[in-house]
């Protein structure tokens, strides 16, 4: 779920809060998912706020008698917005005459996959027509009314839930009513440095398949200089995708339970954040934190230098991976697991929503069904540089043949079963309150139990407020 492909280490993205129009206020700084379906370079994410391919400054008047132009806002400009446009939008309107699409380039914000733009923009009563959206935050938005509700379309439509990975389809619903349809996906592995195994007398063909092992053989890759400085890591369970949302799933937790009753202080939660602050104990963070900012200071993945053993990352690496040379040998393969369970993996990925006061909203629809269902999503898969992208259809993937790739085949073997973050209105609180004791727990400023116990309480306490 993003441009945000590369992600150093925990210390390397602040949490924001960002002030929101009237009541549409919420927190906005959930880490979005790092869709597969984005730009694969840095030129493809820049561009000018609110830029438009279509120089056609209509809001769809019909007046003319003309076809009806609806907005669309998307998050990436450059030669990404060109691309999308004419290997989709382009087909899009000479199948329907009647409907023009300009697309308009609105910049995310931060760490946030929606921009506080559209917030306004709803709150003003001029919103686009369709938008680019995290699905993380379905449920919040749709709480607080700023979504359409897309039901009656889709049951029309003959669209069905069946047609996505069912955990997608579940971000899109909220209180029993879809608001978006997915659009594009992803989920996070492990990659693990096979030379860096080798010379610490490892099987470079044998990762690690649980927690323990994991433990283990990354132990036996720690090095420090002569300046006792770590000049190479085994792992730090934090970098990049290592989240304690991840961490947790990986220990057998769960963030809700079967009524939707969010739970970040289950039991296995707190064993996973207890587990991390150990390493951060062990092998002290103060000299992780220093490998971390020396990482980040060349502009690289940490994994791509070839000192990090072991890494967890998203399906989208390997698009960067395919770019470079790399002096060493890599594998990739499940997260390992905790306590006997099996591993699993996270989704995260993008959806289109008509946010609510569309002036156009039949037409919106009719573009998000095109751009959302098999034949959009077939058009902009099938373009020369989509690299390891993984669709939200099962039987476009399978269309595309996207197994062929072993490694990739990696993640999409997960996919079935991937979780997907809480629909809740506090969903992006809940995110930002696990990052926030995470770094409280690595830093040894409390214990594990009283730090979740304390997120379930500011969790219940933010929900009481929205009801």
């Amino acid at each position: 779920m993003n441009n945000e492909k590369i992600r150093i280490g925990w210390q390397s993205k602040k949490l924001v809060v960002l002030p929101l129009a009237a009541t549409l206020a919420m927190a906005l700084t959930a880490v979005g998912c790092s869709s597969t379906n984005t730009a694969t370079s840095s030129t493809n994410s820049k561009g000018t706020d609110a830029k438009s391919t279509d120089n056609n400054s209509s809001k769809g008047s019909t007046n003319s008698g003309g076809p009806v132009t609806i907005d669309f806002w998307f998050p990436w400009g450059g030669d990404y917005q060109k691309d999308f446009k004419a290997n989709v939008v382009d087909v899009f309107e000479k199948q329907h005459p009647d409907i023009k699409v300009k697309m308009t380039f609105v910049e995310t914000t931060g760490q946030t996959q929606a921009s506080d733009k559209l917030l306004t923009a709803i709150a003003g009563g001029n919103p686009p027509d369709v938008a680019l959206f995290d699905r993380f935050l379905i449920g919040s938005w749709a709480a607080k009314g700023s979504l359409t509700d897309l039901t009656a379309y889709v049951k029309n439509s003959g669209i069905s839930a069946d047609d996505y990975y069912k955990g997608l389809w579940a971000e899109t619903v909220y209180k029993d009513k879809v608001y978006a349809l997915p659009w594009g996906t992803d989920n996070r592995g492990m990659f693990y440095n096979k030379t860096l195994m080798k010379e610490a007398g490892l099987d470079p063909n044998k990762p690690p398949q649980t927690i323990q092992e994991l433990d283990q053989m990354a132990e036996k890759i720690f090095k420090k200089g002569s300046n006792n400085k770590y000049s190479q890591i085994g792992f730090i369970p934090w970098m990049n995708q290592g989240f304690l949302y991840t961490q947790a799933w990986n220990w057998g937790g769960k963030w809700e339970d079967g009524n939707h009753n969010l739970t970040p202080n289950d039991p296995q939660n707190v064993k996973a954040l207890a587990w991390m602050a150990g390493y951060a104990k062990k092998y002290d963070i103060g000299n992780l934190t220093s490998f971390s900012d020396a990482m980040g200071q060349t502009g690289m993945n940490p994994f791509w230098t070839g000192k990090v053993g072991f890494e967890f990352d998203g399906n989208w690496i390997l698009n960067d991976l395919a770019k470079y040379k790399l002096n060493f040998d890599w594998g990739v393969a499940p997260m390992p697991a905790a306590d006997g369970n099996k591993s699993v993996t996270w989704a995260g990925g993008w959806s289109y929503v008509v946010p609510k006061g569309s002036k156009h909203e039949k037409e919106a629809w009719e573009f998000v069904k095109f751009v959302a269902h098999k034949e959009g999503t077939l058009l902009w898969a099938k373009r020369p540089n989509a690299g390891n992208d993984i669709t939200a259809l099962p039987a476009v993937n399978e269309q595309l043949k996207l197994a062929d790739n072993a490694n990739l085949k990696v993640f999409l073997d997960l996919m079935p079963t991937a979780f997907t973050r809480p629909v809740s209105p506090a969903g992006a609180f809940l995110w930002n309150e696990t990052m926030r004791v995470q770094d409280l727990a690595i830093h040894g400023k409390g214990d594990a139990q009283a730090l979740l116990d304390e997120v379930k309480k500011n969790v219940d306490a933010e929900l009481a407020k929205q009801n």
